[in-house]
């Protein structure tokens, strides 16, 4: 099957662009679909799909936008109508990967279509601004950015070089015949979240898992890790999960970089999926700091630098026990088949006897505010191990899989 690209940029101001990249996916053996969302000047070449047809999609015409011309109003309407057209046209089968061009308001507005896109689905970003802070745009997709290097304001040797790479890129994506799919075997796909002083564990239950026959789906738990796990929940690709890693709740609350979302720790529970939850990591939260510097505000806390740029202060007792009871608020969403493991000798590698965090009194504060603020509907097993211990993990993960086959 011929493999089509949709291109997405304003084409009054980069439509010899957009056509060279047009040019390189017909000569690689695809074709290509120019999605025009401009609104302002006349499109530099012909789209295959207008910008009266993409703000007609987003519920205005292009005249009421022209009567008012600011990017504010402009903006959402064709991000909008742009959704709508390529979303139909993937899930038609018309449509095969996705290419943007543009400046920090093409990006923006690119990007935010990508973002209701599949995960797997080929998306490649050419971005003048794809050398900074990429998160706003990428969000928790697997967006792929790719730095212009100059303006996108005409062909030279470096641009026609540069968007040949994308073409090639989106179009070798789509000419993948790897595709997104939950194993056949009857067993779900597992969500397993981990921070990097939990590895050893998360690498054990990762084994076990395969031993027994089920497939692991590691996220970083730093913020877009945990995002991006509950959304493969709601997605339907995960429907299993064991929580290892929480320090994105002690990060969102005592803002470190770590931080995910108010839904974080509730989808599970929403959707009554079985899960194991372990608070590893969360005695401490991560904080990018000048190299080697104590902030003021956490120089009184026992603290480790975890490399030179990101410090990392375990909470006091205090601040644990408003963590656990902010935790039990979130799992009051639990509907069954959960069970709440505590490592009562230390929630990380940080944590536990000779770890630089060690604080057993906290521990103790923690963990008691956490029995008290779980629901009835989540099984809490306590153990006096802690959370890398080989024991432990193996209960985790026999425990999830008895809730899977119950």
């Amino acid at each position: 099957m011929r493999k089509t690209v949709a291109i997405l940029c304003t084409l009054d101001t980069k439509g010899p662009e957009a056509a060279w990249v047009r040019e390189q996916v017909e000569a690689l053996g695809g074709a290509a679909l120019l999605f025009d969302i401009g609104v302002l000047g006349q499109p530099g070449v012909r789209a295959d799909v207008t910008r009266e047809q993409v703000s007609a999609a987003g519920g205005q015409s292009l005249a009421a936008l022209l009567a008012n011309p600011t990017r504010q109003l402009a903006s959402p309407v064709m991000v909008a109508g742009a959704t709508a057209l390529v979303l139909r046209a993937v899930t038609e089968g018309r449509v095969h990967a996705v290419v943007g061009l543009g400046g920090t308001q093409g990006t923006a507005n690119c990007c935010q279509v990508m973002q209701a896109l599949p995960y797997g689905f080929p998306k490649v970003m050419v971005s003048t601004v794809a050398s900074g802070d990429v998160a706003p745009f990428v969000g928790i997709k697997d967006v792929t950015m790719m730095f212009s290097v100059s303006d996108i304001l005409g062909l030279n040797p470096l641009t026609r070089k540069i968007l040949a790479n994308a073409a090639a890129a989106a179009f070798g994506m789509a000419s993948s015949p790897v595709s997104l799919e939950v194993a056949s075997n009857g067993k779900p796909v597992i969500g397993m979240s981990n921070l990097g002083v939990l590895t050893d564990g998360a690498l054990q239950a990762v084994r076990l898992f395969h031993e027994r026959g089920y497939e692991v789906v590691v996220f970083h738990a730093v913020g877009s890790g945990g995002r991006a796990m509950e959304q493969l929940m709601r997605d339907g690709v995960i429907g299993a999960v064991f929580d290892y890693a929480l320090g994105e709740l002690a990060d969102e609350m005592y803002h470190g970089l770590r931080a995910a979302d108010a839904q974080r720790l509730t989808v599970a529970g929403d959707l009554g999926l079985p899960q194991v939850l372990c608070p590893g990591g969360l005695e401490h939260i991560g904080l990018f700091v000048p190299p080697n510097e104590v902030p003021a505000a956490w120089r009184d806390h026992l603290y480790v630098f975890h490399n030179p740029v990101i410090l990392a202060p375990r909470l006091n007792a205090g601040e644990l026990v408003a963590l656990a009871r902010e935790i039990g608020r979130r799992l009051q969403h639990t509907r069954g088949r959960a069970c709440l493991m505590l490592p009562l000798r230390g929630t990380s590698r940080y944590g536990v006897e000779g770890g630089a965090l060690r604080d057993a009194a906290g521990d103790r504060a923690f963990f008691a505010a956490l029995r008290a603020a779980v629901p009835d509907t989540i099984e809490v097993v306590e153990r006096d191990l802690g959370a890398e211990d080989p024991a432990f993990v193996a209960e985790a993960v026999d425990r999830l899989i008895a809730l899977v086959e119950a």
